[in-house]
């Protein structure tokens, strides 16, 4: 089977775009899983398929490159904003995922931007396993817990030069707090306006950028 693709970044994060509209969805697990391949496939931190839809421009269907599911994905929306928005000449557009309904916008710049939805905060709809205090996890670290479709555990430290992530990141995405894993985020907070952020994102690895999880590390720094 030939599926034909679009490759595409968002200030690095990098995903596979398949539109499908008009046609079955070929896509399983392993098939993303060996398209997310950087040795073997093509290499992808999520790739998304593009569906019709009958209360918006297309429904979309996310996969991260270990071939696991995930709601919705920032950066991989906006992509599918911006080829859908061209496609059609319009300035907006609204795109169905598991997360809901979201709506995108072409900014003067020709950037675009995706209304991600409000945070869920309590510790049933990350989810978490047990009751907790989402705002003081009982981790070392004392990090903060939100959902932006996707669960996130942020963070905050002094110095993000000294930190792990490759060591730490796999440790709390398999924690037992997360039934569904995590993304885990790292912030240093430069500012009142700026923070630098490093992500371990669930089913993927190091990605250069996240924009769910530039979401979810927002979140948590208004709500700690």
């Amino acid at each position: 089977m030939t599926v034909p693709f679009l490759k595409m970044h968002a200030n690095g994060d990098d995903f596979v775009i398949i539109d499908r509209r008009g046609q079955d969805d070929p896509i399983t697990g392993e098939m993303a899983r060996r398209l997310g391949s950087r040795q073997r496939g093509i290499g992808f931190n999520q790739l998304v398929v593009v569906l019709d839809c009958d209360d918006a421009a297309a429904r979309l269907v996310f996969w991260n490159s270990d071939g696991s599911v995930l709601d919705t994905c920032g950066s991989a929306t906006r992509g599918v904003a911006d080829l859908l928005m061209r496609e059609r000449g319009l300035a907006s557009v609204v795109l169905r995922t598991t997360r809901g309904l979201l709506a995108c916008v072409r900014h003067a710049q020709r950037g675009v931007s995706v209304e991600m939805g409000a945070p869920l905060l309590d510790w049933r709809d990350i989810p978490l396993a047990w009751a907790v205090d989402t705002i003081r996890l009982p981790l070392e670290g004392d990090p903060v817990a939100c959902s932006m479709g996707n669960p996130h555990c942020t963070f905050f430290v002094d110095d993000l030069s000294v930190v792990d992530v490759g060591a730490i990141g796999p440790r709390i995405e398999a924690h037992p707090l997360f039934p569904r894993r995590t993304n885990v985020h790292f912030v240093q907070v430069i500012d009142r306006n700026r923070i630098r952020l490093r992500i371990w994102e669930r089913g993927g690895g190091i990605p250069l950028g996240s924009g769910s999880c530039a979401c979810g590390a927002a979140v948590s720094g208004v709500g700690c």
